[in-house]
């Protein structure tokens, strides 16, 4: 492996991460109403995502803050506050620094988690295992519903945001940035996994499984088909994301990836 990380590698996989998620709210906030009352904010160089009707951390939060916006600060509290939600900040090692994490401190911020960030040039993972028994093939319009259903059991989420789920990730159907896949064992859908390719990098977006169909590979063959899929779209880069040693980073690290960095989640009650 040629690639080391440093400083702008960190920061590229940084902006992919921002890609991902300014490609997806787009979509989203591009549908008929705005149903997910979905809102993006650019403050500096600093990027502030509302999703008012998709519960969660995971579209409410802020991307690219470093210490060069820290004069803006103030704004993106700002905005949250207008929203009724708490602020949830990321900072990566590449973007932190000891006066940054003190003016946060010093504002009424604390760290609550970690989040590791993954991966690896495409020629370090030519040679993958097979998974005999699961098949994995792209989703069609028609699969979106079952996508909504998967995707909710496989986090543990209420039933009820099967269809919205299912909704909100059918308009990017017909993105060329993304695909979908669907993993099946014996003819029943086990599993999930999207990819997003943007500027020559591949990231790993999402991915569940059912409970029933856990252990048995089904999350690896997933990583597998988008890790070739990026492979075939020439991407020059994949990345992926998990929470702090959790299954889906070790499958990512069996794969072939390899941590780039952990960063820190910054909130403010």
């Amino acid at each position: 492996m040629n690639l080391v990380m440093k400083s702008d590698l960190a920061e590229r996989l940084d902006q992919a991460e921002t890609g991902v998620l300014l490609s997806r709210l787009t979509a989203i906030k591009n549908r008929d109403g705005n149903p997910m009352g979905v809102e993006i904010q650019r403050i500096g160089q600093t990027t502030a995502f509302f999703a008012n009707n998709i519960p969660g951390p995971s579209f409410n939060l802020v991307k690219g803050f470093n210490e060069a916006d820290a004069e803006v600060l103030d704004q993106i509290v700002d905005f949250y506050l207008g929203k009724g939600i708490p602020i949830r900040l990321e900072i990566t090692p590449s973007n932190g620094s000891t006066d940054l994490l003190k003016m946060l401190h010093q504002k009424g911020f604390y760290q609550c988690d970690f989040h590791t960030t993954l991966f690896a040039e495409p020629s370090d993972l030519m040679d993958l295992p097979i998974h005999p028994g699961i098949e994995i093939c792209r989703m069609q319009r028609k699969d979106f519903d079952l996508f909504g259903e998967i995707y909710t059991k496989g986090f543990g989420m209420p039933g009820f945001l099967s269809q919205g789920i299912a909704d909100n990730n059918e308009i990017l159907y017909d993105n060329k940035n993304w695909v979908f896949y669907l993993a099946s064992i014996n003819n029943e859908p086990a599993g999930i996994g999207v990819i997003f390719m943007e500027e020559g990098v591949g990231h790993l977006a999402a991915a569940a499984v059912l409970p029933s169909f856990r252990k048995k590979g089904v999350h690896s063959a997933l990583i597998q088909a988008r890790i070739y899929q990026a492979i075939n779209s020439q991407c020059e880069l994949i990345t992926g994301q998990a929470s702090f040693g959790s299954a889906s980073q070790n499958n990512m690290e069996k794969a072939g990836l390899k941590i780039g960095y952990t960063k820190a989640i910054w909130i403010r009650e």
